[in-house]
């Protein structure tokens, strides 16, 4: 049987894009839906078999947002790990190198099995990326809402990720390369997302449409059996049942 090879991610230029964004308030309402949802508690998804799942946060995001994701996870029978990134508002390939790889092989150590990366916003690059890097741990990849062909965001946001990398090359100087944080990078975080994906680690890319921090196009691979729409907000899909729902039926190789 012939096999189809994967597309491999063109890494845009930064660009600023206008997006509505009043409907990312009701990141709030999506939360609170979560609650009463029977997904939530566990019904109508298929359940984990103990393997391990590391959850990645979003720029300016910590771990601690991911929580309800993580009792979750832990509600259908996975291990929940946290990244161990203090603040997503750093070097990407630092925090690879100094928080997401020591999350990772705890999480091996636990399990003595293959893990899987689930990862928001930014923190879904930093999830592929290392998935890329170390394909021999991880079995799955799962990104919501991540910028992984692009660089596409409102100009609030842009300006934000600007006002980081100054930080970032006043913070570390000559230990980070002079494009850090922009598409023209040609640091391992950023080489690894412009290669080909590891055919041994499964993908899935959730994106939406109401997206109103990123350009929903860049958060997608092109492959229609990877890409999955979902009517939710960009903030909000760290809390939205219908997120969920995939990533059980995904993480059980649905």
């Amino acid at each position: 049987m012939r096999m189809r090879a994967r597309r491999r991610p063109h890494i845009q230029e930064q660009e600023s894009v206008q997006f509505p964004v009043w409907q990312e308030w009701l990141a709030g309402v999506e939360l609170a839906f979560l609650q009463i949802s029977p997904i939530y508690w566990g019904y109508g998804i298929p359940h984990g078999d103990g393997s391990a799942v590391v959850l990645v946060p979003g720029f300016l995001g910590t771990d601690l947002y991911l929580a309800q994701f993580a009792v979750w996870l832990r509600r259908i029978g996975y291990r929940a790990f946290y990244s161990g990134i203090p603040l997503n508002a750093d070097c990407p390939n630092l925090l690879i190198e100094r928080n997401l790889n020591a999350a990772i092989q705890q999480a091996n150590e636990c399990t003595k099995g293959k893990i899987h990366l689930v990862g928001h916003s930014l923190g879904g690059a930093l999830a592929r990326s290392a998935a890329a890097q170390m394909p021999e741990r991880v079995a799955s990849v799962i990104t919501l809402g991540a910028p992984i062909r692009g660089i596409g965001a409102r100009a609030s946001v842009m300006r934000a990720a600007d006002m980081v990398r100054r930080q970032i090359l006043e913070r570390h100087g000559r230990g980070v390369l002079p494009a850090c944080y922009t598409a023209r990078c040609t640091c391992e975080f950023f080489n690894s997302l412009r290669g080909d994906f590891p055919k041994s680690v499964r993908q899935t890319a959730i994106y939406t449409k109401m997206d109103g921090i990123l350009d929903w196009r860049v958060c997608r691979t092109g492959d229609p059996e990877v890409d999955f729409e979902v009517s939710a907000t960009h903030i909000g899909m760290a809390f939205s049942p219908l997120v969920y729902r995939i990533v059980a039926q995904r993480l059980a190789g649905e």
